[in-house]
């Protein structure tokens, strides 16, 4: 199942922007969007999770009592971006009346990836205790491999937390890291087999039980198709979720919409 096993280099199969039409204006926009989002929005901005510089999530809360809490996290192969670039995907789930923490996180190669897996589990409980009832867990690239690690039981949690995850949704996850060590990122990324081998959310038998799909666009680069379809297959009691149309870069839009087919496969119909 692993790809690339003939060594061969694989720094093009996980290019993404390069073959995205007008591929480099999404980091910007997203940046004008996010903003435009916190000018006009309810939330509870920096709380601080870990003892680490980047070690703080925003909360953006709903009018009223929240239904739940929603846990965002972003993407940037664990080495770029941080949460004020996606602030707006927390839009539909607030219309819904959920709370959204979007976390940002220490890069690599300042840390490992096993390292950010421990730093999401701590945003986790942190805005568990912000907002009462059921937690779901999301993210995109690598934020959908950092939420799919949190179903994992290898991740520790509190009893109480782990208890109320409802539902985990990763989007355009990485699920096999053992082929990124055969990519040029992988000099930040530092990954050896040992770690890519734990770190891979697709060899993990020992799940929480809790509701979970795969999100991925249809017109993605083949090897994230494969890594969706590896997950699910892996897994075996997820659902796999093919967008019509979405590239890894908008495949993440319908966030911003109440009742867009993502939103309500993240919190229900």
């Amino acid at each position: 199942m692993q790809a690339g096993s003939d060594g061969m280099d694989l720094s093009d199969a996980y290019e993404n922007g390069a073959y995205i039409p007008d591929g480099d204006s999404y980091r910007a926009r997203w940046a004008v969007a996010a903003a435009q989002f916190r000018a006009g929005a309810q939330a509870r901005p920096d709380l601080r999770y870990g003892p680490d510089t980047r070690n703080r999530l925003d909360l953006f809360l709903p009018t009223g009592r929240p239904r739940g809490l929603v846990l965002f996290i972003h993407g940037g192969y664990w080495r770029a971006l941080d949460r004020s670039s996606f602030s707006h995907l927390a839009a539909g789930p607030v219309a819904r009346g959920w709370a959204v923490a979007m976390p940002s996180y220490t890069l690599a190669p300042a840390a490992r990836i096993s390292a950010i897996t421990r730093e999401i589990a701590l945003a986790l409980v942190r805005a568990s205790e912000e907002v009462a009832g059921p937690i779901v867990v999301t993210g995109h690239s690598a934020g959908g491999h950092l939420s799919a690690r949190m179903r994992c039981r290898d991740v520790a949690l509190p009893d109480a937390v782990a208890a109320r995850i409802a539902r985990v949704l990763p989007i355009s996850p990485l699920s096999d890291l053992r082929p990124l060590m055969q990519t040029a990122m992988n000099a930040d990324l530092r990954l050896d087999a040992a770690e890519a081998a734990a770190e891979s959310p697709m060899l993990k038998t020992d799940l929480r039980a809790c509701d979970t799909s795969v999100w991925v666009g249809a017109e993605e680069r083949p090897a994230f198709l494969d890594q969706a379809r590896w997950l699910t297959e892996a897994w075996g009691d997820v659902r796999l979720r093919v967008a019509p149309g979405r590239h890894h870069f908008d495949v993440i839009e319908e966030l911003e919409q109440a009742d867009s087919p993502l939103s309500n496969a993240l919190l229900g119909n």
